[in-house]
C-alpha cells in the first residue's frame, strides 16, 4: 500500500471514529431525554413514509432514474445493487451489531471509554469496508451507461451541487 492511500485510508478510519463517538455521546444525551421527547421514530417522522424523497443517491435509482435507461441497462444496474446487497449483508449486519454493543457500553449510566473507543474502531473499520465496497459498487454502475450519459450524469450532479451550495449560502445570510 503506498503512502497516498495509506493516509486516505487513516483518515477516512479517523473520521468515521470521530463521526461514530459524536453519535455515541448524542446517544447517552437523547437516551436520558428520551422519556420526555417520545420515540426516536415519533421525533423523525417514521422514515418509511417518506419513500422516494430525500438524498436518493444510488438507492431507488437517484441521479440514474434520470438518464433514460434502456431495459437492459436497468436490468443490469438492478443485478448489480442485488448482488451487492448480497455480498454486503454480514458487513452491515457486523456493523449493526457493534453499535449495538456501542449502545449497550454506555447503557447504565456508566461510560467505560476504552469500550467505547474500542468498538469505535471496530466499527470504523467496518464502515471504510462498506465505503470501498459501495464505490466498486458505483463504478460498475458507471460502465453500464453510455458516454452521453456519463456526460448527462454529471451536469446533473454538478446543477445539484450549485443548487444545494445555492441553500447553504443563502442559510449564512
Amino acid at each position: 500500500m503506498n503512502i497516498g492511500r495509506f493516509k486516505t485510508v487513516a483518515i477516512a478510519t479517523l473520521s468515521a471514529i470521530a463521526l461514530a463517538a459524536s453519535i455515541a455521546v448524542a446517544q447517552t444525551v437523547t437516551n436520558t431525554q428520551g422519556d420526555q421527547q417520545g420515540t426516536r421514530a415519533e421525533r423523525r417522522g417514521f422514515r418509511g413514509q417518506h419513500k422516494g424523497h430525500g438524498w436518493g443517491g444510488m438507492r431507488d435509482g437517484g441521479f440514474f432514474r434520470q438518464l433514460n435507461l434502456t431495459d437492459d441497462q436497468k436490468a443490469k444496474i438492478k443485478t448489480i445493487r442485488e448482488n451487492s446487497a448480497a455480498q454486503n449483508k454480514p458487513l452491515r449486519e457486523q456493523l449493526r451489531a457493534k453499535r449495538q454493543e456501542l449502545r449497550q457500553a454506555s447503557e447504565g449510566g456508566t461510560f467505560n471509554e476504552a469500550l467505547a473507543t474500542q468498538k469505535l474502531t471496530e466499527m470504523a473499520s467496518l464502515e471504510a469496508k462498506l465505503m470501498g465496497e459501495r464505490f466498486k459498487v458505483h463504478q460498475e454502475m458507471l460502465s453500464v451507461l453510455t458516454t452521453e450519459q456519463k456526460a448527462q450524469l454529471e451536469q446533473s450532479k454538478a446543477q445539484f451541487k450549485a443548487r444545494r451550495g445555492g441553500m447553504r449560502n443563502h442559510d449564512e445570510e
